[in-house]
């Protein structure tokens, strides 16, 4: 029991203990050293976390394998871990990329290996943190620790602009950050004194940071109030996202940074921005959820539209699937947005079908840049003559990313139009247009760099991928297969969360008796 009752702390620390002994046990000379604490730092923290997928009990409680200790009792903090199908599926894709990054990255990075490792173990523990935290103090002390580690990755070991985009990254992401904490003492205010003052007791309403019992009184959360706490949050998520017209830092990151921060970025922090949406945004704040559906749908589709648009003009590789994440995170949004149960289903299947495809996109890109330091569409051609394997999984990725049927792309999408459809017929023709433009541009990168003849003499005589890049891209491809022919047991430690979330967001609590609005978990009224 003690291994069940603290495997989300072994989990979320694990990565930083790792970190400690490179720190402190390892010179910098010992190169080989640090890159094997990395790397079984990482492995282990994967397998670690593979017991939350045959341990969690979908029709158990919502919230699982939790950890509760008191931590800053003066202001109602506590240290609460807790987890359920969302963040389950978004923590093992985090410690999945995290063990990619780390062994990808062993000729990549030939200088400060030490600090770069370190960095990288470092964030994989904020990560984690934020997908496990069930108090707003904790969730943002791991959301603002992410941070620091992210800065440096860019700044340090990024390309000749790494400065600028590590500067703006940082940046975007701290104004944010400020706007959500904004945010959370409005809430913790409210709960504190607000429902005294409108003469509601007995639902918790001492001072408190855990979200469990914030989720009670969001039935008496009044409308203004729920308007500006949900602007506040909207801010700090959708600049994480990114949705339109907050995703300006995102294609300089994303190209500037090293190639595992890259897969990082694509695969695990653009999710903390969505996973806020739907942790918190949704059902806390159900009624201005509500009243926000349309201007946020409408960002969505521009998003989809607009990231496919930009991406189609793009002769920059990298940049191109920078621009693409702009438009499939539009997908994620328009999905959640639909507030049905196909549309938030399909929304967090999209995003971990995102983390593969596009973390997968951009190891392939890392590894010609490796070899050729361009990324320009213009300096290649012909690459599958000399390089077939590697014109193989590139070719796998960029079908799963298009969306192509019997792989994860075609599911997510699939069920976000259907719920989009449910919801209005122009959302989902207008979402359809983006799987139109994604195929072209991808298909378009995919003709520029590996057919035609080679008319550049360094390309040549370029090596294929060795057996250390093609078990980075393995798994990948396993369970884009996977999810792609099989997806009922992603649907199905899913669903009762994804119920939950419904349930309380299109919620009738005008009608509904006290006692009942102060069960979280209670059963919606038939609408």
């Amino acid at each position: 029991m003690g291994f069940v009752t603290n495997l989300l702390n072994i989990i979320c620390y694990v990565p930083l203990v790792g970190a400690f002994v490179i720190i402190f046990l390892l010179r910098r000379g010992q190169s080989a050293a640090i890159k094997t604490v990395a790397t079984v730092t990482a492995g282990l923290d994967f397998v670690l976390s593979l017991p939350l997928w045959f341990l969690y009990v979908p029709d158990g409680p919502a919230f699982q394998f939790a950890y509760v200790h008191e931590w800053i009792p003066s202001v109602g903090a506590k240290y609460h871990f807790g987890v359920d199908g969302i963040s389950i599926l978004l923590i093992l894709l985090t410690t999945l990329l995290g063990f990619i990054s780390v062994y990808s990255s062993f000729s990549a990075i030939t200088h400060r290996e030490k600090e770069y490792y370190v960095f990288l173990l470092v964030l994989q523990t904020g990560m984690l943190g934020v997908f496990m935290s069930l108090d707003f103090v904790l969730f943002y002390v791991f959301w603002e620790v992410m941070l620091v580690p992210m800065y440096f990755l860019i700044g340090v070991w990024g390309g000749p602009r790494k400065l600028y985009a590590a500067i703006k990254f940082f940046l975007f992401t701290l104004v944010g950050s400020v706007l959500m904490l904004v945010g959370i003492l409005a809430l913790y205010f409210y709960n504190s004194t607000g429902l005294k003052a409108i003469g509601i007791s007995g639902l918790g309403n001492a001072p408190t940071f855990d979200v469990t019992e914030l989720f009670k009184i969001a039935p008496f959360i009044p409308a203004n109030l729920q308007f500006w706490v949900f602007l506040a949050f909207f801010v700090g998520f959708a600049i994480k996202v990114p949705m339109f017209p907050f995703h300006t830092w995102l294609p300089d990151a994303h190209v500037e940074a090293p190639t595992a921060g890259s897969v990082i970025l694509a695969g695990v922090l653009l999710k903390m921005g969505t996973y806020g949406f739907i942790r918190f945004s949704l059902p806390l704040l159900p009624n201005a959820t509500r009243n926000a559906v349309p201007w946020m749908a409408a960002l969505a589709i521009i998003g989809i539209i607009y990231g496919a648009l930009v991406a189609m003009a793009q002769k920059d590789m990298k940049k191109l699937v920078a621009y693409s994440s702009v438009s499939h995170l539009g997908f994620v949004m328009l999905g959640m947005f639909a507030l049905n149960h196909q549309g938030l289903t399909g929304s967090v299947l999209q995003m971990i079908n995102h983390g593969l495809s596009t973390g997968g996109l951009f190891l392939l890109v890392g590894i010609i840049y490796e070899r050729r330091h361009t990324r320009m569409l213009s300096d290649y051609g012909g690459l599958a003559k000399v390089m077939p394997i590697y014109a193989t999984l590139f070719m796998i990725i960029t079908m799963a990313s298009l969306g192509l049927p019997t792989l994860n792309g075609f599911i997510g999408e699939f069920t976000i139009l259907v719920g989009a459809f449910n919801r209005s017929t122009t959302w989902a023709v207008l979402g359809a247009t983006g799987i139109v433009l994604g195929a072209a541009y991808m298909l378009w990168m995919y003709q520029q760099a590996f057919f035609g003849e080679i008319t550049h003499e360094e390309n040549k005589v370029l090596k294929d991928v060795n057996l250390r890049e093609q078990w980075t891209l393995i798994p990948l491809i396993i369970l884009c297969f996977w999810i792609g022919l099989y997806p009922k047991p992603f649907f199905r430690i899913l669903e009762p969360s994804i119920k939950r979330v419904e349930q309380v967001v299109n919620a009738d609590y005008a009608n509904r008796p006290i006692a009942q609005l102060a069960s979280p978990s209670a059963q919606a009224p038939e609408r």
